[in-house]
């Protein structure tokens, strides 16, 4: 048998990427949910969105039943890790290591769309850059004008996108729609990624250690040269899955949160076992890590208080991620109307579409806010059930938007 492991996944064929091109240049209707599921019901988009809402659901149903002390129980108990000397809760396991596997996959998806995808050039990625950044400022200022004496921490939680949630949503409610929305929404959310990983970076940072640094590196290093020197096969996947679960080790060592390591690695690996790798990892992520994770964040007790004696961050991510996310992104995307010429511009009514999905911040600003209130159990409980509404709040906002706007589709193609 032909080794095929260094072929790289190709997610359509030429005449389906041709077809997408022309349907996406005429605007016509596109329906984003159909294409790339390769026969595996897991790399449906649209069951990918309905899984992780079912997590989060039941996570909360669970944590507020009789079941709810013993399954945080579980959650807080410690395993101790052999490699790196540490010793992790069942819910730093999730966060810190299975989450790191989404974001490997999320760093190939960003490398494909940097060299051959949709920002392979500049002025390709300036407008959704622009828009993404938009999209960041705006929840950043709602969340300090409501927050920002009591709990100023807490102003990266809004500033996320949830790229699985958003394309799964728009998958769902999206048949009819030009293919350009999903175009500019998943490059507005993969730009929107690459913020959010500064972030965790630079501001979420417990004093940093130089030394697992350079061995993490020289790690990310050895495998850019092994996945493009040493032949394909059985010995270079272990070789590679060995020194990723190394660097991983290092990075969790060096007080850097861990999940950056699944951002070098998956920027540093090679174009096609990179692509092949995140293709076989999809089904993993989309039916078993992301709904991990949406569990273990959403696994909260509700606070048995009034509306009025919830704290102020509850209600400045609840709204910041609808609202600030509604204002940034369409103001952005309307600003990169004028930038540049050539290309796809998106219309008001697309871009409000994009920006009504984009405030479904879920998964990642969850992670936001488990490390941002770390400190405070009360507070960072609040947090999550603010990032559940406001992203509930814009699922909801983005389906009367999409309704509206196919409407007036339909009304300017019957003229």
């Amino acid at each position: 048998m032909a080794d095929t492991s260094d072929t790289p996944y190709l997610p359509h064929t030429p005449a389906d990427d041709a077809a997408s091109s022309a349907a996406t240049a005429s605007g016509a209707p596109h329906d984003p949910g159909d294409a790339g599921t390769s026969h595996n019901p897991l790399r449906s988009p649209r069951l990918a969105a309905g899984i992780l809402l079912a997590a989060a659901v039941l996570a909360i149903v669970l944590a507020n039943s009789p079941l709810g002390p013993t399954l945080l129980a579980v959650q807080a108990t410690e395993v101790p890790l052999p490699v790196a000397g540490h010793t992790l809760s069942v819910g730093h396991w999730i966060s810190d290591g299975l989450l790191a596997v989404f974001f490997f996959t999320a760093a190939i998806e960003l490398r494909r769309e940097l060299t051959v995808g949709s920002l392979s050039s500049a002025s390709a990625a300036l407008r959704p850059a622009i828009a993404a950044v938009g999209g960041v400022v705006a929840p950043i200022a709602v969340y300090l004008v409501i927050a920002g004496s009591s709990a100023p921490d807490g102003w990266p939680i809004p500033t996320a996108t949830d790229i699985a949630f958003a394309l799964g949503v728009l998958a769902v409610i999206g048949r009819g729609l030009p293919g350009r929305i999903r175009v500019f929404l998943l490059a507005l959310a993969i730009i929107d990624d690459i913020i959010a990983i500064i972030i965790i970076a630079v501001f979420f940072t417990d004093d940093p250690r130089p030394v697992p640094l350079l061995l993490a590196a020289v790690g990310v290093a050895a495998v850019a040269v092994l996945s493009r020197t040493m032949p394909g096969g059985v010995l270079r996947t272990v070789l590679l899955i060995v020194v990723g679960v190394a660097v991983w080790a290092a990075v969790l060592s060096s007080g850097v949160h861990a999940t950056i390591a699944g951002v070098a690695l998956g920027l540093a690996l090679a174009s096609a076992p990179g692509d092949t790798a995140a293709h076989r990892l999809e089904p993993v992520v989309n039916g078993a890590i992301l709904p991990l994770f949406a569990f273990s964040a959403a696994l909260v007790a509700i606070p048995s208080v009034p509306l009025d004696e919830l704290a102020a961050p509850f209600w400045a991510i609840m709204l910041a991620l609808p609202l600030g996310k509604l204002i940034g992104i369409t103001a952005g995307a309307l600003l990169g109307r004028l930038v540049g010429s050539g290309g796809e511009r998106l219309t008001l009514g697309d871009a409000l579409v994009v920006a009504s999905l984009g405030g479904i911040g879920f998964t990642v600003s969850l992670l936001m806010n488990e490390l941002a209130f770390a400190g405070d159990e009360t507070i960072a409980t609040e947090g999550t059930l603010g990032v559940l509404l406001g992203s509930a709040i814009s699922v909801v906002l983005a389906v009367v938007v999409v309704a509206v706007r196919r409407s007036a589709l339909r009304r300017t193609a019957g003229r």
